[in-house]
């Protein structure tokens, strides 16, 4: 393994106004995604019971959502003191371990969402290995279990200085590791991006064929297939570009550049936690029991304004109905005509 001493070029921030203020909003994602998460996680674990509504996917990308908010702060410590990774070896290799891990974790969820719901809308009544799947907790421990050799690699050497691809000559089995951690940097990305949109384009196609019928169910999985894929656009797709351009400036030795490439790419790297805050949205407006569930527990309030419309439907039945008493049983009976 190679040397991992602190190079002040490259593990050092070079520019501590802007560091500050990303450090500023990692805070505030970690202010707002901490209560927002662990709301979530009440509601999947006490309310919705996921166990029993087919919602262990979306339970397992609120368990990587968490476990991504609660690295932020010491993240944004070392970013609000002038390092863009912890000194100590421990520390820096376990947390980026982590960030990596519950980043992958929440795209793989993500993705296997959007191939559930694809199958349930295009091929409609076709068995499919997703739908059975989904009911069994096997399938999410075998994504986590699969994500742990793609992620050992960024505690062999640190990836985002020292010993990154380009930066150093190293010996050939740190270029392996660091080609490797390169390739499942772009392909957990790049590769779940298109069969986002291929999903996407499919369930649209499907809709606008279906010209009888109950439009609403596919109308959700349209706005659940282009949320995931606004995620991906606004989250990930940005720190993936800037992360080949930092590469193809390494390559080039371009050293005044590379600088100023860096910033940028640790800046969109903030920008792609915010995952962490619109997952929880996805869930919310694309799932109505879930959202009922939360809604119930949080917001009781805004359930009363709901309850003049039940009561003048409940007077509705009542007008179109003879009520008989007996003690205190009561029989509804419906109104037949003379």
């Amino acid at each position: 393994m190679g040397n991992f001493t602190l190079n002040p070029d490259h593990c050092n921030t070079s520019n501590t106004v802007m560091y500050q203020v990303l450090s500023s909003i990692m805070i505030g994602e970690f202010t707002l995604g901490l209560p927002l998460n662990l709301s979530v996680l009440y509601i999947f674990l006490f309310r919705f019971k996921f166990w029993k509504t087919n919602s262990i996917f979306l339970f397992n990308i609120v368990v990587a959502d968490f476990l991504l908010v609660v690295c932020l702060p010491i993240k944004a410590y070392h970013y609000q003191n002038g390092l863009r990774r912890s000194e100590n070896k421990v520390l820096c290799k376990t947390l980026l371990f982590m960030l990596f891990l519950n980043r992958g974790a929440s795209i793989a969820f993500l993705t296997t969402l959007s191939i559930d719901r694809y199958f349930n809308v295009v091929h409609l009544g076709k068995r499919n290995c997703v739908r059975a799947l989904r009911k069994s907790p096997f399938i999410s421990l075998l994504i986590w279990f699969l994500l742990l050799p793609l992620t050992v690699p960024t505690m062999v050497e640190t990836f985002e200085c020292c010993n990154s691809l380009g930066r150093t000559n190293g010996d050939f089995n740190n270029k392996v590791t660091d080609i490797f951690r390169e390739v499942v940097f772009f392909t957990q990305i790049i590769i779940p991006f298109f069969i986002l949109v291929y999903c996407t384009a499919r369930i649209v196609h499907r809709l606008r064929k279906k010209t009888v019928g109950d439009k609403t169910r596919l109308r959700r999985a349209v706005l659940l297939v282009m949320s995931v894929v606004l995620v991906f656009s606004v989250c990930f797709l940005p720190c993936t570009l800037a992360r080949a351009t930092l590469l193809a400036v390494r390559w080039k030795k371009l050293q005044d550049h590379e600088t100023i490439v860096v910033q940028v790419y640790d800046a969109l790297m903030v920008l792609s936690y915010m995952d962490c805050l619109l997952d929880p949205l996805l869930y919310c407006f694309c799932y109505s029991g879930f959202r009922d569930a939360y809604v119930s527990a949080f917001c009781p309030a805004a359930l009363l304004k709901r309850m003049p419309d039940l009561d003048s439907s409940s007077r509705t039945t009542t007008n179109n109905t003879n009520t008989t008493n007996s003690g205190v049983r009561c029989q509804v009976l419906p109104l037949v005509k003379k």
